[in-house]
């Protein structure tokens, strides 16, 4: 906090209240990046310069500070007010030049100390946290650009970490990512591979292929390719016991309601007799 205290000492004999310490915080912030304040009020006055100081008379008005700096590179200007409600400030921040509004709530004794208002080395608190709000709240953008790297808070950019938003380069074939929308891909083989010993995303695969096109398995039962005998089947020649000769025309579709080649052994269940059939009684 290199100069923080140089500025406290030059107006620790007017502060009186703990509102005082956060406007002197802050205005310390703009300065480190890269503004002058020129004085008091909201009009300028004849005579007014760029300086590092708090203007006299900078914490006058018991219920609100106004505040004007100026970028050094002049193009911004900026007009500052903190509004005191109860025990917090309200920081608005307009930059004429560009139109820019900004703002900032702080809870002032999370940030000050009361019991020491003329001790710098007691009385702030959490400068850390506070000056990142002033930075990413209150300065405008293109200058926590210019000042983000000069800060000697502010440790380097670390250039080992990729950005994730930043679009990678294009890698050559050979190196690019195997495909995985396919559900049957086995990393290390050349082709679908239900049965290996190793699959990967396998599980499950299988169904999302009712017809089994890419080998066995499948949702729909198909007695033609379910482990049944396949002697030259052909529906249009009948089905004994269940189908006469023609009642399926020559490659019409055919969706077999029973077994192709096998009867159920014994009697239908459905017809046997009921129990006590016989009885004469019942």
């Amino acid at each position: 906090m290199t100069g923080l205290e140089v500025l406290f000492s030059t107006v620790s004999g007017t502060i009186t209240r703990p509102q005082d310490v956060v406007v002197c915080f802050v205005h310390w912030e703009f300065v480190q990046n890269g503004y002058k304040c020129l004085g008091t009020g909201d009009e300028p006055r004849d005579g007014e310069r760029k300086s590092e100081l708090l203007p006299a008379a900078w914490n006058g008005n018991q219920d609100l500070y106004s505040l004007r700096y100026r970028s050094n590179d002049d193009r911004h200007n900026l007009l500052v007010k903190a509004i005191i409600v109860d025990s917090t400030l309200i920081f608005n921040v307009m930059d004429s030049a560009t139109e820019q509004v900004s703002d900032l709530t702080v809870i002032v004794s999370d940030y000050v100390d009361e019991h020491h208002l003329q001790e710098f080395e007691s009385v702030f608190r959490n400068t850390e946290d506070l000056a990142g709000k002033v930075k990413s709240r209150l300065l405008p953008s293109e200058s926590r650009k210019k000042a983000g790297r000069k800060s000697d808070r502010d440790p380097e950019p670390d250039t080992t970490q990729e950005d994730p938003l930043r679009i990678p380069p294009r890698a050559p074939p050979s190196s690019r990512t195997p495909d995985w929308s396919d559900p049957m891909f086995t990393p290390g083989r050349t082709g679908p591979d239900p049965l290996g010993s190793d699959p990967v995303f396998v599980a499950g695969g299988l169904d999302l292929d009712p017809l089994g096109g890419r080998g066995p398995g499948g949702m729909i039962v198909d007695p033609l390719r379910a482990g049944f005998p396949r002697s030259g089947f052909d529906p249009s020649g009948g089905i004994p016991g269940v189908l006469p000769p023609g009642a399926v025309p020559p490659g019409a579709r055919f969706d077999p309601f029973g077994p192709v080649g096998r009867r159920r052994p014994g009697p239908d269940p459905d017809h046997l007799p009921p129990p006590g059939y016989d009885d004469m009684f019942m």
